[in-house]
């Protein structure tokens, strides 16, 4: 097979001819993956002045890293180099690169706290579309220190602020206030904190545990939080009188509740099944599966 060097990452890689393009396989521009360079416009491209080069070739390896990450194929000729370098999408600051980096997390994760392996982490600066291996190790102990992502040797986890983080930011669009109503004690808190959570926001939700009776007195809320929310979960398991209030304080504004309850409370609800039609579960892995359901409808 024939190889060439790739000119924004520095690796000779294999390639194929695809016509009027080059196609360049597996670098750490796409690991994995590939992009694809008009066969006319490499030569243009070596031949720019060094400064240029330093200004530019880091940026396009961080934009093809991104965009076939992404799924999304990546064709390039000479003239595109400046046009994405200055885009308004490409980040400068380093807080707009952090968040690449947790946008990164966030697609190769299912909820916070899975692993992802950043190998190798010398040639992978260009998930921040970082010029330098320094840049890169400089962001990941910032968000460590705010304690967004843990870090493990090479492998990297998302805190869950880390995760709603890159949720709310991933593809740009803001998630939707959600409450989630709980009753019960602190392990009924802590599945759905550490399981349902992280689902509710792949679908589009910043959701926040609102409990009944409140732990403490921080934890009491207003209503108008509620009637901020675009949508509201209310598990009834335990009978708790305050999320029959909240829910129906929700309903009453014309916000989508949906209802849930632990299997071993269903018999003793307070409202009969067939006018609420809750999500009966038995275990975390079942509510998920149920949850899904009900959100993709």
């Amino acid at each position: 097979m024939i190889k060439k060097h790739c000119l924004f990452c520095d690796a000779i890689v294999p390639i194929e001819r695809e016509g009027e393009y080059d196609r360049y396989l597996d670098c750490s521009c796409s690991p994995g993956g590939y992009y694809d360079l008009r066969k006319d416009s490499y030569d243009e491209i070596n031949a720019l002045p060094h400064s240029a080069k330093r200004d530019l070739l880091h940026i396009i390896s961080a934009y093809i890293r991104e965009k076939t990450d992404r799924g999304e194929a990546v064709y390039l000729s000479a003239g595109d180099l400046e046009p994405i370098a200055g885009s308004p999408r490409t980040p400068v600051t380093i807080e707009d690169k952090g968040s690449r980096l947790l946008q990164f997390l966030y697609r190769h994760s299912d909820a916070p706290g899975d692993p992802v392996m950043i190998h190798p982490l010398s040639s992978s600066y260009n998930l921040t579309y970082s010029p330098n291996l320094q840049e890169l190790v400089y962001i990941i102990d910032k968000l460590g220190t705010e304690q967004l992502l843990v870090r493990e040797g090479m492998n990297f986890q998302l805190t869950q602020q880390g995760w709603n983080e890159a949720a709310a930011s991933a593809g740009g669009k803001k998630l939707k206030p959600c409450c989630v109503l709980l009753g019960g004690d602190e392990e009924h808190y802590s599945l759905w904190q550490d399981n349902l959570l992280p689902v509710i926001s792949q679908y589009g939700y910043l959701p926040d545990i609102l409990r009944h009776p409140a732990p403490t007195e921080n934890g009491q809320y207003t209503l108008g939080q509620l009637a901020e929310s675009r949508l509201i979960v209310a598990d009834l398991t335990g009978r708790p009188a305050g999320v029959y209030f909240a829910a129906g304080y929700g309903l009453g504004l014309g916000i989508p509740v949906i209802w849930t309850v632990h299997s071993s409370s269903a018999a003793q609800l307070d409202v009969l099944l067939q006018d609420i039609r809750p999500l009966v579960w038995d275990t975390a892995e079942e509510l998920i599966v149920l949850i899904r359901q009900k959100l993709t409808k």
